[in-house]
């Protein structure tokens, strides 16, 4: 026994302590330990890709939406285009929900520059798509700001869209959310009809029809005039869903739901309603290992790139969709149990796949290092979904693009999850999982390929970037791997907490802080190791 361990001198400076000479450009995490200040626009797009509706394993909800609405006014005073740019990027499909592009939406009306009015007003139809965006944007912008000329501006011309069609399907659709009602926003926004269409829809939000028109009126009133039907015919349910083209949420409230009518109604059924009913539809007998036709269909429409796209669909939800189903109720809102159908499991997780952008293999050398720490436990916003779980599923996502690869865990030693691209998502989940506990330390991982020399072109960290309990910062031990096994090596780290923090050292070109649940994240990667970008 001897005190070699502590008379030695040390390679690198503690992480629980800033890097000398670096301090201005560092900030204590909540952990304790010391890393790169992001600034406030890693932090802006972390805190739209992510949200902060949901506490983190070291910060509550309340303290990180305050940080968060900190940080859009800060940046909206800076440049309110920027925002608006952050705001339509993550709300076009790449935030795991539209909450905060729409709560950022409300700060950046909020600003005191007329270029922050202005590119509000043009960015707000592109955000606040439906009924139920609408309704949340009311709440939000009631409770922070009242409706001024701006506000009632841009909420008129939502109201009094020329696609009469289209919007009578989002009042029909949404009738109330979040205490508002159509006929309180009609009133609220003096709406004033300029078409016999909007004038028949107007009446109807405001009064309702007590006698229903013997017919028709229009085409873009058709499923407002079969709904009035239904309500006062509800057995005939299976007519008004088959030439009505009602939505569940629109034939539910009102007629007789059978297993038939759920049939017309999957029929018909958009991406996201069927991903969301998955369970329910099988529990009803709708979906069945021998209803042949039907597993077809979902097939066609979940496992198919284009459709995943256009209904942007995000990767985390279709993950969520498949861990809920694959649990037969046990996991999840719903009320129902079902006994899961393997082929539906099989069309999930290749939906999974498809719902991220990769590309044809690189050739490249990879390591991709899964954050397995206690905090990496923590739920992500309601997608019933842990750190942990989707930082998994987004490296074996990259691993399954490439040819060389290998996946490891990282908390206070670097771990075999025994993870290969032959697994799926759900058994890799629970590998990952069963290890997802300890401190965290990223700079393990360049430790053990140093030591095992293992030559990556690519190290990519799948993180919360709270690194506490190293010996060394792992900016410094990525400059010791440079020296010793290969001095080309890049580091991707992807954040998945929305933290202002980094473990990037904004001095080193080769190193890349992305911000998590982006599903074009593992094409980035790619594009990285390749040179592209």
């Amino acid at each position: 026994m001897n005190y070699k361990f502590f008379t030695q001198k040390q390679k690198g400076t503690p992480q629980s302590q800033p890097i000398p000479g670096r301090e201005a450009e560092m900030i204590q995490g909540r952990s304790g330990g010391w890393m790169f200040d992001a600034g406030i626009w890693k932090m802006l797009r972390r805190c739209l890709l992510i949200g902060t509706a949901k506490s983190t394993y070291y910060a509550g909800k309340q303290e990180l939406t305050e940080d968060f609405v900190a940080v859009v006014r800060e940046a909206v005073a800076k440049n309110p285009t920027r925002v608006a740019e952050e705001i339509l990027y993550a709300s076009d499909g790449r935030s795991i929900n539209n909450s905060a592009p729409i709560l950022a939406l409300v700060l950046l009306s909020m600003g005191e520059a007329p270029e922050a009015k202005k590119a509000f007003q043009e960015i707000f139809p592109q955000v606040v798509r439906t009924g139920s965006h609408f309704y949340e944007w009311l709440n939000y912008t009631k409770s922070l700001r009242g409706f001024g000329k701006v506000i009632r501006e841009v909420g008129k011309n939502w109201l009094s869209r020329e696609d009469v069609k289209g919007l009578a399907y989002q009042l029909l659709k949404y009738q109330q959310r979040q205490g508002f009602s159509h006929r309180d926003a009609l009133r609220m926004f003096h709406v004033k009809p300029t078409t016999e269409d909007q004038q028949l829809l107007f009446n109807w939000v405001i009064k309702g029809w007590e006698e229903l028109p013997t017919q028709i009126p229009s085409e873009a009133l058709a499923q407002i005039w079969w709904y009035e039907w239904l309500k006062r015919n509800p057995d005939q349910t299976h007519e008004a869903i088959s030439k009505g083209r009602l939505t569940h949420e629109m034939a539910a409230p009102v007629g007789k739901m059978d297993r038939q009518a759920w049939q017309l109604l999957f029929n018909q059924m958009p991406i996201g309603a069927m991903l969301r009913n998955l369970g329910s539809l099988t529990e009803l007998g709708v979906l069945r290992a021998d209803a042949c036709d039907n597993l077809r269909r979902v097939e066609a429409v979940l496992n198919n790139k284009e459709h995943l796209r256009k209904g942007r669909i995000h990767p985390i939800d279709v993950l969520k969709a498949l861990k809920t189903y694959e649990s037969g109720g046990r996991l999840g809102r719903s009320q129902k149990t079902w006994n899961p159908v393997t082929r539906i499991v099989d069309i999930l997780e290749t939906a999974v796949e498809l719902s991220f952008e990769v590309v044809e293999p690189t050739g490249k050398a990879f390591m991709h290092a899964v954050d397995v720490s206690g905090s990496m436990s923590s739920l992500v916003a309601d997608m019933g979904l842990s750190c942990c779980e989707i930082a998994t599923t987004m490296a074996l996502v990259t691993a399954k693009a490439e040819k060389n690869y290998t996946i490891r865990g990282f908390a206070t030693d670097f771990r075999n999850l025994d993870i290969t691209a032959k697994d799926s998502f759900s058994s890799a989940v629970r590998k990952a999982s069963n290890q997802n506990f300890g401190g965290t330390d990223a700079s393990v991982a360049y430790d053990w390929m140093i030591k095992h020399k293992f030559k990556a072109d690519v190290v990519c960290f799948w993180t919360d970037s709270e690194s506490w309990a190293g010996y060394k910062h792992p900016s410094q031990a990525l400059e010791e791997y440079r020296k010793k096994v290969n001095r080309n090596v890049k580091a991707v780290y992807v954040t998945l907490a929305p933290y202002r923090i980094s473990l990037v050292d904004p001095n080193d070109p080769l190193s890349w802080d992305l911000a998590g649940f982006d599903p074009n994240t593992p094409r980035v990667i790619q594009m990285l190791a390749t040179g592209e970008l």
